[in-house]
C-alpha cells in the first residue's frame, strides 16, 4: 500500500468513526470530521501531513502526493 492510499484510508476511517460517534453519543464529535476535512485541505496545498509522516515510519512506500 502506498503512502497516499494509507493517508486516504485513515482520513476515511476518521470521518466515519466521528460520524458514528456523533450519531450515538454527542454531536461534538462532528468537530473531528471538520478537523479531518481541514487537514486534508491543508495537506493538499502544502504537501505536509502528520499522518503521512507516521505511515512513512511504519514502512509505507512513497506515493505521488506524499514522499
Amino acid at each position: 500500500m502506498t503512502l497516499d492510499r494509507a493517508v486516504l484510508m485513515f482520513a476515511g476511517f476518521v470521518v466515519l468513526i466521528s460520524l458514528a460517534l456523533a450519531t450515538y453519543h454527542s454531536s461534538y464529535w462532528l468537530l473531528l470530521t471538520g478537523f479531518a476535512g481541514l487537514n486534508m485541505i491543508q495537506a493538499s496545498l502544502t504537501g505536509w501531513c502528520p499522518a503521512a509522516m507516521v505511515f512513512k515510519k511504519l514502512g509505507c512506500k512513497s506515493g505521488v502526493a506524499f514522499k
